[in-house]
This record gives structure tokens, sequence and C-alpha cells, in this order.
């Protein structure tokens, strides 16, 4: 069972840096509240990393993507 993170947009990203916006764009995130559900992989936990601030981050199974 391979482990997934539910990532959820929680603040906006106007007014923070272009390199943040676009850290957002690549997980998938469009809205507020909007949340996307992503492997757990180092290159996904660093762009986490990034944008800490404006997200938050829940471990879920992989079974419960669908």
């Amino acid at each position: 069972m391979d482990k997934a993170l539910r990532i959820t947009l929680r603040k906006s990203k106007i007014g923070h840096p272009e390199h943040q916006s676009r850290v957002l764009a690549g997980l998938g995130l469009r809205r507020i509240n909007g949340s996307v559900v992503r492997q757990d992989t180092p290159t996904i936990r660093g762009m986490i990393r990034k944008v800490t601030h404006l997200v938050d981050v829940q471990q879920v199974d992989h079974e419960e993507n669908g």
C-alpha cells in the first residue's frame, strides 16, 4: 500500500512571490480550498516545503485517492 498526500490550498497566492505561484501550479492547486492527492515523494515534499505557509497536508492511503 503506497502512501499519498492530500494537499489543500488554504491561503491565496496573491501577494506572494511568483516562484511560489509556480510551485502551486506545479502541484495542481488552482483555488482556495481546492485539494489534490499526490504520491509521497521527495520531490513533492520539497515543493510543499516551499509553500508550507499556504497549504495544509494530510497523509492518506493510496486507495483513498479515487
